[in-house]
């Protein structure tokens, strides 16, 4: 099992999280198995998301996606999305 961690800033969370669940079937084909969204206490616009892979390669290729770098985009990201890789 393998666990990309993803850290952001976003300009208003909940246009990040409309942008977020409309690619749901994108995070399953590329190979999520689970995911979960957490907001910083005291910075709601601070984001870690959680997702779980089979492997640190599906996770490192899913990061490499056109599709999520538009969302990313859409989604109001501020700055580059921090990216960490679990096994």
């Amino acid at each position: 099992m393998a666990l990309l961690l993803i850290l952001h800033r976003v300009a208003n969370y909940d246009a990040w999280r409309e942008v977020y669940d409309s690619v749901a079937d994108l995070q399953k084909s590329a190979g999520v198995t689970r995911e979960s969204v957490h907001r910083m206490v005291d910075d709601p616009n601070n984001v870690l998301v959680l997702h779980y892979f089979d492997s640190v390669d599906q996770a490192r290729a899913f990061t490499t996606l056109p599709e999520l770098k538009d969302a990313i985009q859409r989604a109001g990201v501020q700055g580059e999305p921090r990216f960490e890789f679990y096994a």
